[in-house]
């Protein structure tokens, strides 16, 4: 289990970019950090997400 925006979710062994698609973010609009790193949009599709990690994704919301 992976422990994201402190939820554990199952999703071991998926790359960032496969979790961010299922789980319907847009990856151009969001940050990832991953055990208190922040991962570079660069490489969302090469980071893997393993048992024991954690991470937030913080979405951008436009306006003013």
């Amino acid at each position: 289990m992976v422990r994201i925006n402190g939820e554990d979710v199952a999703c071991s062994g998926k790359s960032v970019a496969e979790y961010l698609h299922s789980a319907g973010y847009d990856a151009g609009r969001v940050a990832v950090e991953l055990n208190g790193n922040i991962v570079p949009k660069a490489l969302y599709g090469d980071t893997i997400f393993k048992d024991g990690d954690s991470a937030e994704v913080v979405s951008f919301v436009g306006g003013g």
